[in-house]
């Protein structure tokens, strides 16, 4: 993976993370993987399952870890002792020593191509939460789902951000859990995919995040630079309308910001404040 700092973005991050893939073969060893975020300055990463050696790796280092329950996982762990038994087993002996900070169930399931999922997912949030509940351990870490920004029906301009209708029922069960749990929403955005899309009317500079002289909202007339932080705020607007104003994405958020600024599909995960925030107010 090459990683580039020289955008002008990363000025106002206060933190910086990937998603650490392991489907590929000549891959370096975990330690070798937490070397090479450590000398890029990297604090957060996300890995899709609950890798016992990555965990072991990553104890005792700076590096905050998102761990993953497989999508094939969920109807088993609708169950509570199922649930329980997958903590104590998976996320317990590792935590403290590995920053375990979330735990992400499923990924992208609005959008998988499963129905069957959506009506999985809030039920083993819920067991997942309650078993850390029991452990002790939901004060440290966070239960959320990361979810497509395909579950947008309208995202420009970022005001008119509104979900779709048929994620609209789940949608809510997940918002109204998150809101009770104080857990962020998490959200994969791919903005060079955006422009792949629309090449004619999408500039890309403004989907690189490089300079450009952006847009403005003719609503709200807040002006965006580049395109992550339009389709940000186009999620939080959303969330919004539908009645959840204190919940927003937070730093785990994942970004696909395309093969010129990262290389291998690799996502990288900024730490933001949304624009959105100056207009609407829990």
């Amino acid at each position: 993976m090459c990683l580039s700092t020289d955008y002008g973005f990363l000025q106002g991050v206060t933190s910086l993370g990937i998603n650490y893939g392991q489907v590929a073969n000549n891959l370096p060893q975990p330690q070798q993987v937490l070397d090479l975020l450590s000398s890029l300055k990297i604090t957060k990463t996300r890995i899709y399952d609950t890798n016992p050696q990555v965990l072991s790796a990553f104890a005792n280092s700076s590096v905050e870890l998102i761990v993953t329950v497989e999508n094939q996982m969920l109807a088993q762990l609708m169950n509570p002792q199922q649930a329980l038994q997958w903590v104590t087993t998976r996320i317990k002996p590792y935590f403290p020593a590995t920053k375990i900070t979330g735990i992400a169930v499923g990924n992208e399931i609005f959008t998988d191509g499963d129905k069957t999922l959506m009506s999985y997912l809030v039920p083993a949030m819920v067991s997942i939460h309650t078993a850390l509940v029991q452990l002790s351990l939901d004060s440290h870490i966070q239960v959320s789902t990361p979810t497509s920004l395909a579950v947008l029906a309208e995202s420009y301009p970022p005001s008119a951000g509104t979900f779709n209708n048929e994620v609209y029922g789940t949608m809510s069960q997940v918002l109204r859990f998150l809101a009770s749990t104080k857990s962020p929403f998490w959200i994969n955005a791919y903005p060079y995919f955006a422009y792949n899309g629309d090449p004619n009317r999408i500039s890309l500079d403004y989907a690189l995040l490089s300079t450009n002289t952006g847009m403005v909202d003719p609503y709200t007339k807040l002006h965006y630079d580049n395109m992550l932080y339009a389709q940000v705020d186009a999620a939080i607007f959303a969330i919004a309308r539908m009645g959840y104003n204190g919940i927003e994405p937070d730093g785990t958020m994942a970004y696909n910001i395309g093969p010129y600024a990262l290389s291998s599909n690799s996502s990288a995960s900024v730490s933001l404040t949304s624009s959105a925030n100056k207009v609407i107010k829990p």
